[in-house]
């Protein structure tokens, strides 16, 4: 059975670089899930889908609807949409397989799929060591309770109150709409200091540690590359080594 691995926070706190950064470390196979509709995740490994003629969840299943509309078929829009994900919206690479779920293309919420991935998630973690799941910002995909069962949430945290609150937030919501986890993390970003790291230190909660700043990993965002070409000796990469280290993870 996969481990799976949640990142969440607020919009910005880091999340997506987060979640790039341990794909280098965890255990192959790995499948990372992106939620976050700007296709973030993608851009920081290197990832284009329009080159490896690969689709998001949401353009797959826009397609699907409107080859259905009018129809009778018997088939569903889901069991169609299932064949598709392998087909159609999952990337392979060597290091680690890529799902995200895209800007939707309809009117109304991202229901559909989401739904969609709440279905096939669990046949989709037979395969692979662990599931990782790149949250978009906020909380309101907690209520869509896409993933019930994960076994290490790690909330990226920056240094403001609202960051603070919000992880009440996310364990109230969790434990309210039914997700069950067994670990709960507090990861900061690079922006505390050792004042501010005080106040994760003292919440309550297991605190794992610091993502340092990185120069490198700065200008990777901003010129487009790949977080996965970072040297072995970049801050970033070590702390976050550190950090899933602390957490019990083997490093390979």
């Amino acid at each position: 059975m996969a481990q799976k691995i949640m990142s969440t926070g607020r919009g910005g706190a880091g999340k997506s670089t987060f979640v790039a950064l341990i794909s280098r470390y965890l255990k192959p196979p790995s499948l990372l899930i992106d939620l976050d509709p700007d296709l973030s995740l993608a851009d920081m490994l290197g990832v284009d889908f329009g080159k490896e003629k690969k689709r998001t969840v949401s353009e797959a299943l826009y397609d699907v609807i409107e080859k259905r509309r009018g129809s009778s078929g018997t088939v569903t829009i889901f069991e169609l949409m299932e064949s598709l994900l392998w087909s159609d919206c999952l990337y392979e690479s060597k290091g680690f397989d890529l799902i995200t779920l895209g800007t939707k293309l309809t009117e109304g919420c991202f229901c559909p799929p989401d739904e969609l991935l709440k279905r096939t998630i669990p046949k989709l973690a037979k395969n692979y060591t662990n599931v990782v799941i790149d949250s978009p910002a906020g909380v309101e995909h907690l209520n869509r309770n896409i993933a019930s069962d994960i076994n290490d949430l790690f909330v990226i945290c920056d240094p403001s109150e609202k960051s603070l609150k919000h992880i009440v937030r996310i364990r109230d919501i969790m434990n309210g709409v039914g997700i069950r986890y067994n670990h709960f993390y507090l990861v900061a970003n690079y922006e505390f200091d050792e004042e501010t790291e005080e106040y994760l230190r003292n919440r309550g909660e297991v605190y794992l540690g610091k993502i340092e700043y990185d120069a490198n990993l700065e200008e990777n965002n901003l010129k487009g590359k790949s977080l996965l070409e970072l040297p072995e000796n970049s801050p970033a990469l070590l702390s976050v080594k550190r950090i899933l280290a602390k957490a019990g993870y083997q490093i390979r």
